[in-house]
């Protein structure tokens, strides 16, 4: 069973991770990539890469035939599916076995009643395992599950039986949103998992998630390795995990581990998995097994010191594991965060596009497959990193986490950092023990902070800065500063910043070379710039020495880093400037990143020099974008509703000839 090659059937972090053991143990690594995964990161580290299809999943990462076709073509000797995706298709498994491969992973007869949520609990029922009441049988008419809905009582849990991850899960509170509860959720989990059957679970309120990680060889041996706490979660998918959970007593731990160790035997179970228990009350319920790695399985990899990915090759070679449980210690404690793509002030609505700066703090472990320059495609689930902090008690370990979220440099597009270090500086939090309502309860309070008069004050002071950079680059002399000084005087210059749906008016006079006097009105800021960098300043105000992180996403566009939450400041003098200029070649390009909102003219409409041609809307705002000369529209690059990157192409006007 020995093997010298493994082609990672993922994307993104987790084929990073795997990659990264593989190489170490001395294995080839193959990986596969979508169309909108052809420069990713995973691709850039392998050894080799094979193309597999275009970027929806089901033409892609969820196709079997054609992962198939690249281990053939590469000549792998394993297949390793990380964790989504296909990890848990038992026909995958199957598929690898008939092929001849190695699967790394559980078989597929295992998967088979662990992989789905409704043959997992009928397996636990039989083998005296406690489950949460419910529903999970055959029969997936609408009519059926409305009479079993009512039977388990509301609130309740609408799952998909297959995956993982949060996808296909709706919380119903009454019948009146059954049924659309249903048909999302089924049409979620078909897209995700390729399988749309449900299950019902009775609703635990005020339950905390937690789940034991697992191991087991061929020989007979089976062992956990502690449990972790998951019970932060958004839209039912967990954003920040911690190992060992967090004031449970020495009794509970270890009936949980047991517990753990029975589900796994009761089925012979081989290889990596994750138990989860809904704790409630004092009493813990099975809730299913994830026949897989986990996504916050560092967390258990800080306080062990053992490296899963490494144990997982190790016994699909068919190594015996390397210690029993009484071998296994714990040490210290570890909190990971799962740095998405999403907007939390929107529901935590996925965000997508082209990550710009990505500078990650200090003294953290960074599990990421990303780096700047990576497009975050909009076809997948948009997890950016994990950061994972380890100390030796909770409080150091949540202390690390907080102080390196709040010097992570992310720009480019939009992300939960600043949500994660509100959460983390939380009271509640802070305390341990929260339950799985805990974010959805107090959402509110974790919202991004409005920016200070202060923060806009130095962010003047960096456009200014980056203005003047700008101009003595063009000027004929440089360092000599055309734009700002006359014969007699210091000229000032001003600003209207617009952050939301608030303008402010600023103006700005240099005292010295980056050292500036920034007014609003009868407040006045002594500024001084000690050092920038290309995402980082570092800056005396009124004396006091002071950070911010900072990416011009255009020249009307400055993104503002502090404290872990980012603000978008828009230059309005600099957008309505870039709205009414058109290149040499007649394209109108956006000023801003925005959604389109309306078009007013069409291809072969006579425009006038200001006429309105379409209006574009961020941060609340609407723009009009005008016609910079009269002339003919030959082209029109984009429709209405559609977002577009600063500097796209709008339109083309072709200006009318003199006579």
């Amino acid at each position: 069973m020995k093997f010298s090659s493994v082609l990672i059937g993922n994307r993104g972090e987790i084929a990073c991770r795997i990659m990264a053991t593989a190489k170490a143990m001395g294995l080839r690594t193959i990986a596969v990539y979508s169309d909108a995964d052809r420069d990713a990161l995973h691709v850039q580290l392998a050894d080799e890469a094979v193309h597999i299809g275009a970027a929806p999943a089901p033409r892609s990462y969820l196709d079997i035939g054609g992962i198939l076709a690249a281990v053939k073509s590469s000549g792998a000797e394993a297949v390793h599916p990380g964790y989504g995706f296909l990890s848990e298709n038992a026909e995958f498994a199957r598929a690898c076995k008939e092929a001849g491969l190695v699967f790394i992973g559980p078989s597929s007869e295992v998967m088979e009643i662990m992989g789905d949520k409704a043959k997992a609990k009928s397996a636990m029922l039989k083998a005296g395992v406690v489950c949460i009441p419910g529903y999970h049988e055959a029969d997936q008419s609408l009519g059926a599950l409305r009479v079993a809905a009512k039977s388990i009582g509301f609130p309740l849990m609408v799952k998909a039986a297959a995956g993982g991850g949060g996808m296909g899960m709706r919380l119903v509170a009454g019948l009146q949103d059954f049924e659309a509860a249903v048909n999302e959720a089924k049409r979620e989990a078909e897209s995700a998992f390729g399988n749309g059957a449900l299950i019902l679970e009775k609703a635990l309120v005020g339950a905390r998630h937690i789940e034991v990680q697992v191991f087991a060889d061929t020989h007979g041996n089976t062992i956990h390795l502690g449990e972790r706490d998951c019970s932060v979660q958004r839209r039912n998918q967990k954003i920040i995990e911690e190992a060992p959970a967090p004031g449970l007593s020495k009794k509970l731990r270890v009936a949980m581990g047991a517990a753990a160790v029975q589900v796994a035997k009761a089925v012979g179970y081989v290889g990596a998995g994750t138990v989860e228990f809904l704790l409630a009350d004092g009493d813990f319920y099975f809730l299913e097994m994830n026949a897989r790695l986990q996504v916050e399985h560092p967390v258990t990899e800080a306080i062990t010191a053992a490296d899963l990915v490494e144990m997982q090759i190790n016994v699909a070679q068919g190594l015996p594991l390397s210690l029993c449980q009484k071998d296994v210690q714990f040490n210290g404690h570890a909190i990971e965060v799962r740095i998405y793509a999403e907007d939390p002030s929107a529901g935590f609505l996925p965000a997508s596009g082209r990550i710009e700066v990505f500078a990650p703090g200090k003294e953290v472990r960074v599990d990421t497959g990303v780096i700047a320059g990576s497009v975050v495609p909009s076809d997948y689930d948009p997890l950016i990193a994990k950061i994972i902090a380890h100390g030796n008690s909770r409080e150091t370990a949540r202390r690390k986490l907080l102080d390196a979220l709040r010097v992570t440099a992310l720009f480019g597009l939009t992300t939960n950092i600043g949500f994660l270090t509100r959460v983390l500086a939380d009271k509640d939090y802070k305390k341990g023990g929260v339950d799985t309502g805990f974010v959805d309860a107090y959402k509110q309070k974790f919202n991004t902070p409005e920016i200070t008069v202060d923060i806009l004050a130095q962010a003047v002071a960096v456009q200014f800065d980056l203005d003047f950079e700008a101009s003595c680059s063009k000027s004929l002399f440089p360092n000599t500063p055309p734009n700002y000084w006359s014969s007699a005087s210091i000229l000032p210059t001003f600003y209207q910043f617009g952050v939301g749906e608030d303008e402010n008016n600023f103006h700005v006079s240099p005292n010295g070379a980056q050292n500036f006097r920034v007014g609003r009105g009868d407040d006045v800021w002594h500024v001084e710039i000690i050092e920038r960098t290309d995402h980082k300043v570092v800056l005396r105000v009124n004396g006091r020495k002071q950070s911010l992180f900072y990416y011009p996403l255009s020249p009307s566009h400055l993104q503002i880093g502090s404290g872990g939450h980012v603000y978008d400041i828009h230059d309005q003098n600099k957008m309505f400037t870039a709205a009414s200029t058109a290149q040499n070649d007649g394209q109108i390009l956006a000023p801003m990143h925005g959604n389109v909102a309306e078009i007013f003219v069409k291809a072969g409409d006579v425009v006038a020099d200001g006429d309105r041609l379409g209006v574009l809307e961020a941060m609340k705002m609407r723009h009009e974008i005008v016609a910079p000369v009269g002339g003919d529209i030959t082209e029109i690059f984009v429709i209405a509703g559609e977002q577009v990157s600063s500097g796209a192409a709008l339109f083309t006007v072709e200006p009318k000839a003199k006579p």
